[in-house]
């Protein structure tokens, strides 16, 4: 019974040290937080646009090979 008994506070312990820690986080500002999402968009639709290129030359050597 005193191993439930720790577990329980140590787990208590543990969410009282998330919640300062959370308190001491700096958080970004609304357009900082807008830019940042602007620029991981454009990559990843740019790193799309280059595996899809990538994937269709892939099959055009392929299919010429078959």
């Amino acid at each position: 019974m005193n191993s439930v008994k720790e577990i329980g506070r140590r787990i208590g312990a543990f969410i009282d040290e998330v919640g300062i820690e959370l308190r001491k986080t700096t958080w970004p500002e609304r357009r900082e937080l807008m830019d940042s999402t602007l620029v991981v968009g454009s990559f990843i639709v740019l790193l799309s646009a280059v595996v899809l290129v990538c994937d269709q030359v892939i099959q055009l050597v392929l299919k010429r090979l078959a």
